[in-house]
C-alpha cells in the first residue's frame, strides 16, 4: 500500500493531475470569453499548466520521484491539454483543423506503437528532443492565439503551418525511434519511473 501511495501521491504526479484538472477550467473560460480580460485569464490558466509541466519534471528528476505512473500521467496531461486547446481554438480558426488531423495521426501512432512495445516489456526512455521542442512551440503559439484573439487569418495560417512543420518533424523522429528500436528504448523493469 505504501508503494501505491508513493506512486500516485508523489508531487510530480499530483502536478500532472492538477494540469488535467485545469483543462475544463480553460475550456469554460475560453468558450465563454467575451472581452480581452477573459482571453488573458484563459491564457493565464494555460501558462500555469505549462509552468507546472516544467516543474513536475524537474522535481521528479531532482528528488528521484520518477514513477511509472508519472511517465504515463505527464504526457497524458500534455496531450490532453494540447488537444483541448487546439479544438477550442479551431472553433474560431477552422484552419487549425489541419493541425488537429496531424495531431490525431501522430498521437494515435504513438499510442498504438507504445502499447505494442509495452506488451513486449519495453518503452521509450523518455520524450525525444524533437517532441519536447514541438510541445514548446505548440504551447507558445497556441497561447499567443488565445491571448490575441484579433490576429488576422493569414497570421493564424502561418502559425498553423509552423506548428505543423514542427509536429511533422517530431512525428518522423518518433517513427524512426519506434522502427529502429536502438538505444531509445529500455526494459520496463530497468526504469526508475
Amino acid at each position: 500500500m505504501k508503494d501505491w501511495k508513493k506512486e500516485i501521491l508523489s508531487i510530480p504526479n499530483l502536478l500532472s493531475l492538477f494540469r488535467l484538472a485545469l483543462i475544463p477550467v480553460y475550456i469554460l473560460i475560453y468558450l465563454n470569453a467575451t472581452n480581452p480580460s477573459d482571453y488573458y485569464l484563459a491564457a493565464a490558466v494555460l501558462a500555469v499548466s505549462c509552468l507546472t509541466d516544467l516543474i513536475d519534471g524537474k522535481i521528479a528528476r531532482h528528488f528521484n520521484m520518477i514513477t511509472t505512473l508519472g511517465k504515463i500521467l505527464d504526457p497524458l496531461a500534455d496531450k490532453a491539454t494540447q488537444f483541448s486547446l487546439i479544438v477550442c481554438l479551431s472553433i474560431k480558426y477552422p484552419v487549425l483543423l489541419y493541425l488537429i488531423a496531424l495531431f490525431v495521426i501522430k498521437e494515435s501512432f504513438q499510442l498504438i506503437a507504445g502499447g505494442i512495445n509495452l506488451r513486449k516489456g519495453i518503452m521509450l526512455k523518455g520524450a525525444l528532443l524533437t517532441g519536447k521542442i514541438c510541445t514548446t512551440i505548440l504551447f507558445i503559439s497556441l497561447i499567443l492565439l488565445v491571448m490575441i484573439p484579433t490576429l488576422s487569418y493569414s497570421a493564424v495560417t502561418i502559425i498553423t503551418i509552423v506548428d505543423m512543420v514542427f509536429m511533422a518533424i517530431a512525428f518522423a523522429d518518433y517513427l524512426m525511434a519506434y522502427f529502429k528500436k536502438e538505444s531509445k528504448f529500455q526494459k520496463i523493469n530497468e526504469q526508475n519511473k
